[in-house]
């Protein structure tokens, strides 16, 4: 239900365009990788994924999206997971995204585990990631779907004011939305090796995607020059 909400709300706030790797595929169980920058970009992400691959994931989340009226019940309902930052239920939420992956769901989560504390509207590439992507993908075995967007804070970014301005004003706006979906990888055993391989396939999708909007941070690199791709072991279908 989430996602089919997304995917017919969403256009109506901007214009949406979603690419693929030539390699992407996503296997039963796959865990999904988002790079995070607004508040908005979930729904981004559901809608490019149910519209492009017909696919609708069970979505690792903060636990205070739980007590929103009739969206926590929603959530609930849907089995999405809810993350409880910084208490010792934390590590409850990777052992039911595990049944979840086992299950044959693939799970999306944000391995940055926040929002950028930035109030201006540009793409930047991700924030280092935390562990629990890793972690999860080692005691799965799941592979990792890298996936960037770029767009959601045209739509939502700063403080309340400014949010709430961008979501009023976005329908008349429209501005460019764009998803893009890399190929599938395989991380190794070592978690700080993994977390830098996943951080650096994410920052290339964020870039694939950041790019096609002609975002500045994209076009001139990570620092102002041309940016490898990372070199990440990748499972082909």
């Amino acid at each position: 239900m989430l996602s089919r909400i997304a995917a017919r709300v969403v256009p109506f706030f901007g214009r949406l365009t979603v690419t693929v790797d030539p390699g992407a595929r996503l296997v039963p169980g796959s865990i999904l990788v988002v790079n995070h920058t607004s508040l908005a970009d979930p729904a981004l992400v559901l809608a490019a994924l149910r519209r492009r691959l017909a696919v609708e994931p069970v979505l690792m989340a903060t636990s205070g999206l739980w007590r929103v009226p009739v969206l926590g019940r929603v959530l609930t309902r849907e089995g999405h997971v809810p993350v409880h930052r910084g208490t010792d239920r934390a590590a409850a939420a990777l052992d039911r995204a595990a049944v979840a992956l086992a299950s044959g769901r693939h799970v999306m989560l944000y391995a940055e585990g926040r929002i950028p504390p930035r109030r201006d509207s540009a793409e930047k590439p991700p924030e280092a990631f935390r562990t629990g992507l890793a972690r999860l993908a080692l005691t799965t075995g799941a592979q990792v779907v890298p996936i960037g967007q770029a767009g959601a804070r045209r739509i939502t970014s700063g403080g309340r004011t400014k949010q709430l301005a961008g979501v009023l004003t976005a329908p008349v706006r429209r501005p460019g939305l764009h998803v893009h979906i890399g190929a599938p990888l395989t991380l190794p055993a070592d978690v700080a090796e993994a977390t830098a391989l996943a951080h650096g396939a994410v920052a290339e999708a964020w870039r694939t995607a950041a790019g096609a909007l002609g975002e500045p941070a994209a076009l001139e690199g990570f620092c102002g020059r041309p940016v490898e791709a990372p070199r990440a072991r990748r499972r082909r279908g």
